[in-house]
């Protein structure tokens, strides 16, 4: 299987690329400037595409004939010292996450879906801080926002490939201990990846553009 993965010089991106390449699948590991853990991991699965999908530049590198997995993993949570809360947050915070974490995937679906053969399946990890039904706590407004909108963007991206056989879902890998969460997660790397590559094997099995999370549970939105 030809893997390709945004994201992937850290946390859940790289857990991902470990798990593919395990495997025994072809992984292409997007990275927007600093290779991180990719280097640790050379070998001939291994494909590495540097990639910044906060712009329409073009991946720099060789990309598959054909994807049989797209995850979309890049994102970024914006700013954490009250940057997003109601009095601190500006139009500016709001769209650097949104140009991340939204039109991002949406970027990497318009350039790579015509890769995709039928059976084919894109991945896009979302949160559950997207949930407006699970929001009891506010704040976060860029954040949620941005994974708010990625979930109705693959809705739409699932209703328009599915004509061509592509499957879309959408995914919350739970509270994962990472750089992000400031290693306060309450799951590891390895469990939630292990959880969400279950259901992408799965997918079919849900509705196409559901929000699932890594244990297989469908997130109210």
């Amino acid at each position: 299987m030809h893997v390709l993965i945004t994201g992937a010089n850290r946390g859940l991106g790289l857990g991902f690329v470990r798990h593919y390449l395990q495997a025994g699948h072809q992984v292409w590991a997007c990275y927007r400037s600093n290779r991180g853990g990719l280097d640790d991991l050379a070998c001939e699965a291994l494909h590495l595409l540097r990639w910044d999908i906060g712009g329409d530049q073009p991946p720099e590198g060789a990309l598959p004939d054909h994807i049989d997995l797209l995850i979309n993993n890049a994102g970024i949570y914006g700013d954490s010292k009250g940057g997003q809360s109601l009095a601190g947050v500006t139009s500016a915070a709001m769209l650097d996450v949104f140009n991340i974490d939204c039109i991002g995937p949406l970027r990497v679906v318009k350039r790579l879906h015509q890769r995709m053969p039928k059976g084919s399946v894109i991945a896009n990890i979302s949160s559950k801080m997207g949930s407006s039904a699970d929001n009891s706590s506010g704040g976060t407004y860029a954040y949620r926002a941005a994974k708010a909108a990625l979930v109705i963007v693959s809705k739409s991206m699932a209703v328009d490939l599915a004509p061509a056989g592509v499957h879309v879902i959408t995914l919350h890998p739970g509270w994962v201990k990472t750089d992000m969460t400031h290693q306060t997660g309450l799951i590891d790397i390895t469990t939630s990846v292990a959880g969400m590559s279950h259901v992408i094997a799965h997918a079919r099995e849900y509705a196409p553009g559901l929000f699932v999370a890594f244990d297989g549970q469908v997130v109210p939105y």
